[in-house]
C-alpha cells in the first residue's frame, strides 16, 4: 500500500472556448493517489474531504478510481478552489481559493491511524506541507512513517506563497527524513533565482535522499541517485501537448509505481533503493517521463491507466550515459 497525504481540491479549468471552464478534480497529491490507482498499485488518499458539492465531487472521483478513503477525514469546512489559466503552449498559471478551506486544518488526533496496516511509502508535499495549522501535522506524520515506509516528497512550491524563507526551512527539515524528492525546474528558479539545477541537485542529494530529481518540461528530467554515478538525464517524449496540468504530479505517479513494481518501497529496501544503478535510474525516469506525457495530451490532470501506459510506443531517446 501507498499512502499519500496532502490536498484534493477542484481545479477550473479552460475548455478552449472562450470565457468556459470545466470543474476537474485535482489537487497535486489527489492527482498522484489517481495516478498511482490507474497503475494499478494499492493506494490509500489521507486527505480532508468537504461535505460541500466540490468535496462530495472529489470523494466521488477519488473512490470511484480505486483510491482507498477510509482514512479520509469528512471535514465542515469548504472545499478549495483553484483557477487555472493556460498560455498558448499549454503551460498553466493558478489563481487559488484557499481561505479557510478543509484541506489545512489537519489534527494529530485525524491521523492517529492513518498508517495502520501495510504501508510501504509515503507520498507529501505540496500546498499542504507549507500551509499552517495542517503542515506541522503532517510532517510528523511523515517522522512517524520513515521507520517502516518510503518517504516520498514534492514541494511543488507556488509563486503564490511569497514567503521563500518558510518554504526554505520546510524543505531543510523534510530533507534528512525523504528517500525520494522531487521538483520541477519552476520551482527551483522560484526557490533558488539565479542558481544552476545541478548545484542544488547534489546539495539536496547530500542531505539524505536516495533520490534526487528535477523534472524539466518538454526537456525530460535529471537526476541524482549515487553521487559517484552522477546525474543522469533523460528526454522528454514528443506529444501534442493539450495542456500541462497535473504533469508533474503524472511524473511522481509513474516514478512510485516503477518502484513499486521493482519491489523497492518499504524501510527494509531503502539500501536497495540507494544502491540503484544508472540504467535502472534511467528506467525509472523514461517511466515516469511517458506518464507525464501521456497527462499533457489530454485536457487537465488525467493520469493515463497502466493499459494506455503499456500501448504507448517505446521509447526512442538517446543512448544512456
Amino acid at each position: 500500500m501507498v499512502a499519500v497525504a496532502g490536498e484534493a481540491l477542484i481545479d477550473m479549468v479552460p475548455t478552449g472556448r472562450a470565457d468556459e471552464f470545466q470543474a476537474a478534480p485535482g489537487g497535486s497529491p489527489a492527482n498522484v493517489a489517481v495516478g498511482l490507482a490507474r497503475s494499478g498499485v494499492p493506494t490509500r488518499m489521507l486527505a480532508r474531504l468537504g461535505a460541500d458539492l466540490l468535496g462530495r465531487r472529489l470523494r466521488r472521483h477519488l473512490s470511484g478510481n480505486g483510491v482507498d478513503l477510509r482514512y479520509a477525514v469528512g471535514a465542515s469546512e469548504p472545499s478549495s478552489l483553484a483557477l487555472v489559466d493556460l498560455a498558448p503552449d499549454g503551460s498553466a498559471d493558478y489563481d487559488f481559493r484557499l481561505d479557510g478551506a478543509c484541506d489545512w486544518q489537519w489534527t494529530d488526533a485525524e491521523l492517529a491511524d492513518a498508517l495502520d496496516g501495510d504501508v510501504r511509502a509515503l507520498h507529501t508535499g505540496s500546498l499542504a506541507l507549507i500551509l499552517p495549522p495542517g503542515a506541522d501535522v503532517l510532517q510528523r506524520l511523515v517522522v512517524r512513517a520513515r521507520p517502516h515506509a518510503t518517504i516520498s516528497y514534492d514541494p511543488n512550491c507556488r509563486p503564490l506563497l511569497e514567503d521563500r524563507a518558510d518554504v526554505h526551512s520546510r524543505i531543510e527539515t523534510m530533507l534528512p527524513v525523504t528517500d525520494i524528492i522531487k521538483a520541477s525546474a519552476e520551482d527551483l528558479h522560484w526557490l533558488y533565482p539565479g542558481r544552476p539545477i545541478q548545484d542544488v541537485l547534489r546539495d539536496w542529494n547530500s542531505r539524505g535522499p536516495a533520490l534526487t530529481i528535477v523534472t524539466l518540461g518538454a526537456a525530460g528530467a535529471v537526476a541524482l541517485g549515487s553521487p559517484e554515478h552522477g546525474p543522469i538525464q533523460r528526454p522528454g517524449r514528443t506529444v501534442t501537448v493539450v495542456d500541462t496540468v497535473g504533469a508533474g504530479d503524472a511524473f511522481t505517479s509513474g516514478l512510485l509505481a516503477h518502484l513499486h513494481r521493482r519491489d523497492l518501497l518499504g524501510a527494509s529496501r531503502r539500501d536497495a533503493l540507494r544502491a540503484s544503478t544508472s540504467d535502472e535510474i534511467a528506467d525509472l525516469l523514461d517511466d515516469a517521463i511517458l506518464v507525464a506525457a501521456l497527462t499533457c495530451a489530454r485536457r487537465g490532470a488525467n493520469p493515463p491507466t497502466r493499459t494506455e501506459i503499456l500501448a504507448a510506443p517505446a521509447h526512442q531517446g538517446p543512448p544512456r550515459q
